[in-house]
């Protein structure tokens, strides 16, 4: 699990941006990590994040919301409210 999310880490999030110093790093870190668990969907999870409630069924919406992750490298949808 580990060398999954420090792969995901690399691939999605540390490639694609110049950091300026440990900081910043741990910052990009951070936000990868916290999109990782609360956001990004995961096969081996029915396309659930991991703190997704598994007794909860999510009902279609006609609007999707788009917003930026991780520094602008990753879009996240959101039901629109």
């Amino acid at each position: 699990h580990a060398e999954r999310f420090i792969r995901s880490v690399r691939e999605e999030s540390t490639n694609r941006v110049l950091t300026f110093d440990r900081g910043h790093a741990e910052k990009i870190r951070q936000e990868h990590a916290c999109h990782f668990n609360t956001h990004r969907p995961h096969q081996a999870r029915d396309q659930r994040a991991p703190l997704d409630d598994p007794n909860v069924i999510p009902l279609p919406t006609a609007r999707i919301e788009r917003r930026k992750a991780v520094a602008g490298l990753i879009n996240e949808y959101h039901h629109a409210a």
